[in-house]
């Protein structure tokens, strides 16, 4: 595979295709760095976030084996973050997967993409602002309950727009600001926990401790790697904001792996101090100690110290939610600067004063918040917002992957700065593989004792995305309406 260092295509600008960005002009500014850039990506993919959310619902499930989903989850996604290297590369342009699988297929197709994964990204803003609820009561000295955790959830999301409309600048130094909230999480009080506060050995992650109640293990470890499926995805959004990054075709595919990879050791890391904090596994898989997180904490840094890590957590989540609305708003806005979506004329509108889509970020806070009183009618909102979200975005991952399979048969050959060369097609085809395996057991109903659409919510919902986006799609054409490049990946000849 080849990486910075190889020329661009004859004709194409620096770092590859821009498309729409390059022909028409690109409203963003340039303001991004390459580390600001990674930052973003990071804090999207979060390990603190994702780990702090789900850790007690994994180990309840799966029991301390649980943690071997990080690496499952790592080595399938770092795949596709190969191949969405590749693609970027060629195709720098501002909203990620729908450009993306325009360019590679078509109008059709991208439009659904976009849809799909805009409905995730929506739905993982109100997942990720949701679970910073009872870290926040914690911090201010209040009572958690559902009531105050939508409350909370609101505030997050407000705080979050507000600092997204501030521009490109302040996006960039929120997000090295949460890189090192993340640091300082996963690395200080992991080394404290570890040093001051560890009653197990290494040998406790093999070893269910009765999670499976006598049964086979391996359902139950499918259903507790949500947390594995959960951390890695964000690595995409290093892609979202390609037209703010300098040497995008060189500069992105790198921050996408390094998000991956450092990402993942992080989370892998913080998990398992966890772990080895833990010193009741039996109370929390018998539901009787339903926030280890906390009472780890607590019990480890003292009132003080549990809230100061408190205040690092929130730090954490903030920052993710802030990268969310970043990535959400830019693809609302490309999807709406190719006239792809009602209201187009108006979500395209752009601040040239602060280099932002006004009315799409406005849309990535809104819909976040309804999303979030909604949730008021579950009594297991978290553990439902949180699969629907994996659901989305993985379906829409593997949409592009699968886009970039078909164009690469048809002869693509990508162009960009970085290429896989002879290994495209095979890891191609095994990120493809490791997606659907990825969105059939997300999906898969685990709860047969519940009612039959509560234990298949998350396929419900994900049909109605469907099923509407296609309504939408075939009932108003608006997929047909821009004039920017779709299907060019293909050559010419493949065509006829």
């Amino acid at each position: 595979m080849t990486d910075a260092g190889m020329p661009a295509a004859s004709g194409r600008p620096e770092g590859g295709s821009g498309g729409e960005a390059a022909e028409h002009g690109s409203e963003f500014r340039k303001e991004m760095g390459p580390w600001a850039n990674f930052a973003l990506g990071f804090t999207y993919l979060s390990p603190v976030v994702s780990t702090y959310t789900l850790f007690a619902t994994a180990l309840a499930t799966g029991g301390p084996p649980m943690i071997w989903a990080f690496l499952l989850a790592g080595a399938g996604q770092f795949l596709v973050a190969l191949i969405f290297g590749e693609v970027v590369a060629q195709y720098p342009i501002a909203g990620g997967v729908y450009p993306w699988a325009r360019r590679l297929w078509g109008m059709r197709w991208a439009w659904m993409t976009g849809w799909v994964y805009m409905w995730a990204l929506l739905v993982t803003i109100t997942s990720v602002a949701y679970g910073a609820g009872p870290y926040i009561a914690i911090l201010l000295g209040f009572d958690s309950s559902v009531h105050t955790t939508v409350l909370c959830t609101v505030a997050l999301i407000v705080v979050a727009v507000l600092i997204n409309y501030a521009g490109t600048k302040a996006l960039s130094m929120a997000a090295i600001i949460g890189f090192t909230g993340e640091l300082v999480g996963a690395l200080v009080v992991g080394i404290w926990l570890l040093v001051t506060h560890r009653f197990h050995g290494i040998g406790v992650i093999v070893d269910n401790f009765g999670a499976t109640e006598g049964g086979s293990y391996f359902p139950a470890f499918l259903a507790a790697a949500i947390i594995g499926f959960y951390q890695y995805y964000g690595f995409e959004a290093c892609g979202d904001t390609a037209e703010e990054v300098a040497h995008p075709g060189k500069v992105i595919p790198k921050a996408m792996r390094r998000t991956v990879y450092v990402g993942g050791a992080a989370a892998t890391f913080t998990c398992l101090t966890l772990l080895l904090a833990v010193e009741d596994y039996s109370a929390v898989i018998d539901g009787s100690d339903t926030n280890p997180v906390v009472r780890v904490l607590f019990e480890a840094l003292g009132e003080v110290g549990g809230r100061m890590v408190m205040g690092v957590v929130l730090i954490s989540f903030l920052s993710c939610t802030v990268s969310l609305q970043a990535a959400a708003g830019r693809l609302i806005y490309s999807y709406a600067r190719d006239k792809m979506v009602f209201g187009h004329q108006l979500l395209r509108t752009f601040s040239r004063k602060r280099a932002v889509p006004t009315y799409a970020l406005l849309v990535a806070a809104v819909v976040p918040t309804v999303i979030a009183f909604g949730s008021l009618i579950s009594e297991d909102a978290l553990t439902k917002i949180v699969s629907f979200a994996i659901l989305g975005i993985y379906a829409s991952f593997q949409m592009v992957v699968l886009a970039a399979l078909r164009a690469r048969l048809k002869g693509w050959q990508p162009r960009g700065d970085f290429r896989l060369g002879r290994w495209g097609l095979a890891i191609n085809i095994a990120a493809l593989a490791y997606g659907i395996f990825a969105i059939v057991n997300i999906s898969w109903a685990r709860t047969p004792e519940e009612p039959w659409y509560s234990n298949w919510i998350v396929l419900l919902c994900g049909g109605i995305v469907l099923v509407t986006g296609l309504l939408y799609m075939f009932t108003t054409h608006h997929y047909g309406r821009g004039d920017a490049p779709a299907g060019d990946a293909v050559p010419e000849r493949s065509k006829v």
